[in-house]
């Protein structure tokens, strides 16, 4: 198997999903979502990551949400931004489908979340020994193992989000050896942890042209950048795609101070958005300030209101939204 090509370096936006209130598909609040992304200067779209309630979603509506997005990005002009899906299942079988409805339905990368059914088989110890034993079977058991690789007709991404797989953290050794596969070309590290980044940035046998390691938080995103990793693929991007084009280009000309005073607004409004009700709560203010969509989610999530926003919190995501809306 010839190797993969990696997603390019910059930012990228797990889109949120909207939903009319019966919870169907909201299409024309998709697309309109869509093409404010692309218009915010993302370099890709992630459909169906964590904040696209994949596990919410049939295998038919993830297909009518890649195909809805690649369609909207293309009747617009912009070609050029990617379509990456969440593919992760809790299962082999089901994964591998998942990647193919991925590739039919306009998706060039996939990216695959650890499954967590099993956890308590799944020790540190337990995977210790699995993977210096029997290392074939230890990657099948995280499903982005060169058995999933190999059957993927696109190449994929390790996705890393202790949160939202009962606790299971993929430590960088676990994530570079799975790098060295020629499919598997990036990952995903919503933990945030720029100790696992900076190592995996650095590792000789893991070079940029073949291995892609993204932050998934805006709070770390500039020193993610600092770090010379491939970039960012983050919630907050939903509400403010301009702000982080913006924290890059004035990273890339030396105005690091003015590059600083930008993340400190995406580290507030990262944290302001998370305790205000995450998914639900960006829906909502998406809603009140761009025009389009409402705050539905579908269970067990929860839906917010923009108006749990108070105080200093209002303050500061009311000048992230101010900065955004005066970006070209």
């Amino acid at each position: 198997m010839s190797p993969s090509t990696p997603p390019p370096p910059g930012f990228y936006v797990p889109a949120v999903l909207f939903f009319t209130e019966d919870e169907e598909l909201d299409i024309p609040a998709i697309k309109a979502h869509v093409l404010r992304l692309a218009q915010g200067h993302v370099t890709g779209i992630l459909v169906q990551g964590s904040n696209g309630e994949a596990q919410h979603i049939s295998h038919e509506e993830r297909k009518i949400t890649i195909q809805t997005t690649r369609q909207t990005l293309d009747e617009n002009g912009f070609q050029n931004v990617l379509v990456i899906a969440g593919t992760g299942g809790q299962s082999t079988r089901e994964t591998k489908k998942l990647n193919v409805d991925a590739k039919e339905a306009g998706a060039s990368h996939a990216l695959i979340l650890t499954p967590s059914t099993w956890k308590p088989l799944l020790t540190k110890e337990s995977i210790t020994k699995f993977y210096r034993e029997v290392r074939l079977l230890l990657l099948s058991l995280f499903f982005i193992s060169p058995i999933v690789a190999d059957a993927s007709s696109i190449p994929i991404m390790v996705y890393n989000f202790a949160v939202v797989t009962a606790g299971l953290d993929l430590d960088s050794d676990t994530i570079a050896t799975l790098g060295e596969h020629p499919n598997i070309v990036g990952t995903k590290l919503s933990c945030g942890h720029l100790g696992k980044l900076t190592r995996l940035c650095t590792t000789p046998s893991l070079p940029p042209s073949q291995f892609a390691t993204f932050i998934g938080r805006s709070d770390s995103f500039l020193p993610a950048v600092a770090l010379k990793s491939a970039g960012g693929i983050m919630a907050l991007v939903n509400v403010a795609p301009k702000a982080h084009r913006r924290l890059l280009d004035l990273w890339e000309v030396g105005r690091y101070d003015e590059a600083r005073d930008v993340q400190r607004l995406l580290s507030h409004g990262d944290s302001i958005a998370a305790k205000c009700g995450g998914i639900g709560f960006i829906k909502a203010l998406v809603s009140k300030e761009f025009g389009y969509g409402n705050g539905t989610v579908r269970g067990p999530l929860v839906a917010s209101s923009v108006d749990k926003l108070q105080g200093r919190d209002k303050e500061l995501m009311d000048e992230l939204i101010a900065l955004e809306k005066s970006l070209p």
